[in-house]
């Protein structure tokens, strides 16, 4: 029952894909207790520039690694506003976790996100209830979902040589 709950809750603070007054402060504490470096390794902060307002965006994400690669994964799906504001802005964003890291997020392939996808619900239980697969289930469950969620590999963006910044 408690696990009911819980899901139950975590699927309430995100109705119709949209933080909830709840989950906004939630989220902006989590942002900066991970941008401070106060949470594990794979808890980060995005920060993005607003397509909208060109303010900088911050939420709290958690980064999936998997044979080498870093990546992030859009719990909600498509139509968030994080994944419009790093497709607006190119894919430059930052990530922060006790420092600042410049980064390039590329959207994967969708052949290519089962293994991300069931990588990163073993990440982050709070996505659990908002992906509706199993964690254990096998990559063809995954398949089934992954064209309705955002995956974008991390690569750190470093200037071009020759330049200061």
């Amino acid at each position: 029952m408690g696990t009911g709950l819980w899901r139950r809750h975590l699927r309430w603070m995100y109705r119709d894909g949209r933080p909830n007054r709840l989950a906004r402060v939630l989220n902006g504490l989590s942002a900066r207790q991970f941008a401070a470096g106060l949470a594990p390794g794979h808890w980060v902060t995005l920060e993005v520039r607003g397509r909208r307002t060109g303010r900088i965006v911050a939420l709290p994400l958690v980064v999936a690694d998997l044979e080498g690669e870093r990546y992030l994964v859009s719990m909600l799906g498509d139509r968030v506003n994080w994944v419009a504001n790093v497709r607006a802005a190119g894919g430059r964003a930052v990530l922060r976790h006790g420092g600042r890291e410049a980064v390039r997020l590329v959207e994967v392939d969708v052949a290519d996100r089962p293994p991300i996808l069931r990588r990163h619900l073993a990440l982050a239980p709070g996505a659990r209830p908002h992906v509706p697969v199993d964690r254990h289930a096998p990559l063809a469950a995954f398949a089934r979902v992954a064209p309705d969620i955002p995956v974008f590999r991390i690569i750190a963006d470093r200037p071009a040589s020759g330049k200061e910044e």
